[in-house]
């Protein structure tokens, strides 16, 4: 699948939002965030270590799977007040939050400015600081005049490892139909909010449980990334997913999914 199946949409902000929920009714509610080029289909690897006990909810970013493209860039605090826009309008309250790569930008932001509403946060193959401003600009020039079809090759070898790419021809070939069907513009949008952010010292008013997850060969988001969340965010735990690179929850689903299971086993 290179798409959120049976997707509903709402409006936030200004942006048709696209989200499904899987999962009982009256489960705590785990709301999953995505990375760049990516929908809420990167999570299908994940969804059944939790729906047993959680009400899944998915959602695509503005600019990406089917939600609605609106002109960038954007921020991250933007995309952060629309997570916090599309509980409101699903009328729910608080959530344990997931987040994998921009996905856990955006839950640094929701827990440092939204505490009241985040029972947890999973920070997954994320970090606080994302230079040099030139690397994003090259990559924004290409998706400009090669559309996504010029970055799919780079950011295949980015998150996956190479034995993995070897081994696993069907799980890239659905990772590439994912990004190479997400817009240009949301992802320049988006992209952008990657490349202006700024929010370590932000992580010193993040009070919920936290677990940092990272890769151990991840090249986007280093270990050494993690480790500067772990420090920052009181109280937070680390682990490193070994054997894996930027979408370890793809490429170690089952060691993903444990530490992660645990974590918020701990905490619920």
């Amino acid at each position: 699948m290179t798409q959120l199946q049976d997707a509903k949409t709402v409006k936030v902000n200004g942006v048709d939002i696209a989200y499904r929920f899987d999962g009982p009714e009256n489960g705590p509610v785990l709301m999953m965030a995505n990375s760049l080029m990516a929908n809420g289909s990167m999570w299908d690897w994940n969804l059944s270590a939790f729906t047993d006990h959680f009400r899944v909810l998915r959602y695509d970013k503005r600019g990406h799977g089917k939600s609605s493209v609106v002109p960038g860039p954007y921020s991250i605090a933007q995309l952060a007040d629309d997570a916090i826009g599309l509980l409101d309008a699903l009328k729910i309250e608080k959530v344990h939050f997931m987040g994998l790569s921009i996905g856990g930008m955006i839950g640094q932001q929701l827990g440092a400015r939204y505490p009241e509403r985040i029972l947890s946060l999973s920070l997954c193959n994320t970090a606080s600081e994302m230079p040099p401003r030139s690397l994003w600009e090259d990559r924004f020039q290409t998706a400009r005049t090669q559309g996504l079809t010029g970055l799919v090759d780079g950011t295949i070898t980015r998150w996956f490892t190479a034995p993995f790419i070897a081994r696993a021809p069907g799980d890239i070939e659905k990772v590439r139909q994912m990004i190479l069907a997400t817009n240009v513009d949301g992802y320049i949008g988006c992209g952008s909010a990657v490349r202006d952010m700024a929010q370590s010292t932000m992580l010193l008013k993040i009070k919920a449980p936290t677990l940092v997850l990272s890769g151990r060969h991840d090249p986007a988001c280093t270990v050494d990334q993690g480790i500067v969340l772990n420090r920052l965010i009181d109280g937070s735990r680390m682990v490193i997913i070994e054997d894996a690179a930027h979408l370890s929850n793809i490429e170690q689903p089952a060691a993903f999914n444990k530490a992660v299971r645990e974590f918020l086993d701990s905490v619920v």
